[in-house]
């Protein structure tokens, strides 16, 4: 499960259709990472975004909507699976910016197929980790986000695209 400061709903005539949460991200070294050790504090992971029917425009609706709510200036920071044929369409639909792919990799395999920090202690048993797309949204005020732009220390690049 991962760390939640903040979840909130989308309800459509009383009922609950999708969740959007966000908290402090697994790594720490990605919060010094992303925009250097003073902006540490305002990383947050989009860590969940589930929809019960997944009608169009809903997703990028709940984006919005949620940015509405958290506190300002936030650095939001989110991924996109490779393995699971993801590119992110909602991140590219909601402006954030792509700043890369990060590189595969393999964890210490947990039991029963838990996430690796229930590992068996074994490092001679290792999972594979699939490439994820980075995205970023800057969160705050014009001067805000033009401050936050100025620190960013990953290179912001062209969205990816499905092969033809």
């Amino acid at each position: 499960m991962p760390s939640i400061s903040y979840a909130y709903g989308l309800f459509d005539y009383n009922n609950l259709v999708g969740i959007i949460s966000y908290g402090s991200p697994a790594s720490p070294s990605l919060c010094k990472g992303i925009a250097g050790e003073k902006n540490k504090s305002l990383v947050l992971e989009l860590n969940r975004l589930v929809l019960k029917y997944n009608k169009k425009n809903e997703a990028s609706m709940l984006v919005a909507a949620s940015f509405k709510l958290l506190p300002k200036p936030k650095i939001i920071v989110s991924y996109a699976d490779t393995a699971q044929n993801h590119l992110g369409v909602v991140y590219q639909a909601t402006n954030f910016l792509f700043t890369g792919t990060s590189k595969p990799r393999t964890d210490m395999a947990g039991k029963d197929g838990k996430h690796s920090r229930h590992h068996l202690g074994d490092r001679t048993k290792r999972v594979y980790r699939s490439a994820k797309h980075r995205y970023v949204y800057l969160l705050g005020n014009k001067k805000d986000k033009k401050v936050l732009k100025n620190e960013l220390r990953y290179e912001v690049k062209p969205y990816p695209k499905k092969e033809k």
